[in-house]
């Protein structure tokens, strides 16, 4: 059903010109530092593993550099997990669940997986926290070849040597009460859409690909989860987010066809993580537990798959 809403920018009937996206722009502040964040701790991983550049972002006169944080002693004989964090820069826990992850916790999987990480992909948008880019751009939507969004390419670059060699990806998201005030009817102006009003599910979930599903790989990253924070009910109508939930605290997206993240290495196990940071029974440091638990979950199955007991 079409409702009736209003949103600051644009006009009814009307997709979104360069002037639109210039004044959606004008009205995103920076409340944050990626260098006071992010890029310190980056930097004191750098003794523990082999730190790169592997791209730049660039917009008017801000320059951010990409980071990729690799394990050492890599060994083409074990399996490489990429974990993404960050690509939309509003997703607090996805970032800093990356970094605490290699801080505290990547130590113990020397010698049994290569992992590459990407804690950030979108600066601009951590700053402000905000979903799209500078351009307007979601960027968990430009997984594409001849992608717009540069955080997007910029991802695609990185990984592209090694598709088809990753046993597995996890992407750490979240998704956050804006979605529903902000994001959505930001999409619906922009696109001059509808804008049909949904739920915020309560609590954790993961969105597992419909062309490639997993669901041992999923159940095992919800088991390690939910003794962490809450797995999210389904909807009145056995949803999540308009999906058909498949199994507790799952559901599929057609990852390829979307242009998403968790799509781009060719991985037979992939895995978004969505953490509710805006529910009662959750802290900020719960939510970033619950993704350090999905990453380490998505790793000890990997492991074992790789490496039986006799």
């Amino acid at each position: 059903m079409q409702t009736s809403y209003f949103y600051p920018i644009g006009s009814p009937g009307q997709a979104w010109g360069p002037a639109e996206r210039a004044q959606w722009r004008a009205r995103q502040v920076r409340q944050r530092s990626y260098a006071d964040d992010v890029l310190t701790v980056v930097d004191r991983l750098r003794d523990r593993f082999d730190v790169q550049t592997y791209g730049q972002v660039a917009y008017a006169d801000e320059h951010f550099a990409l980071m990729a944080i690799r394990s050492r002693a890599w060994d083409a004989t074990l399996p490489t997990v990429l974990v993404t964090g960050g690509v939309h820069g509003y997703e607090t826990s996805g970032v800093h669940g990356a970094l605490h992850f290699l801080e505290a916790h990547a130590a113990a999987y020397a010698g049994r997986v290569n992992l590459l990480v990407t804690p950030c992909v979108s600066p601009w948008a951590y700053e402000r926290i905000q979903r799209w880019n500078f351009d307007a751009l979601d960027p968990n939507r430009n997984f594409r070849e001849d992608s717009p969004a540069q955080e997007s390419a910029a991802l695609l670059r990185l990984v592209a040597p090694l598709r088809g060699h990753i046993a597995a990806h996890i992407d750490l998201h979240e998704t956050t009460d804006t979605d529903e005030s902000e994001y959505r009817p930001a999409v619906a102006a922009r696109d001059s859409k509808p804008f049909e009003p949904g739920t915020i599910p309560d609590g954790f979930y993961l969105v597992d690909d419909s062309a490639n599903p997993q669901p041992a790989f999923q159940q095992a990253i919800i088991d390690a989860v939910q003794r962490v924070t809450h797995i999210a009910p389904a909807d009145a109508q056995g949803s999540l987010i308009g999906s058909p939930m498949v199994a507790h605290g799952v559901i599929h997206y057609a990852m390829a066809e979307l242009g998403l993240c968790a799509s781009i290495s060719g991985a037979r196990y992939t895995s978004t993580t969505e953490v509710y940071p805006d529910s009662p029974r959750a802290t900020p440091a719960q939510c970033i537990a619950a993704q350090v638990a999905a990453v380490c979950a998505a790793l000890e199955f990997v492991t074992k798959k790789s490496h039986p007991k006799p």
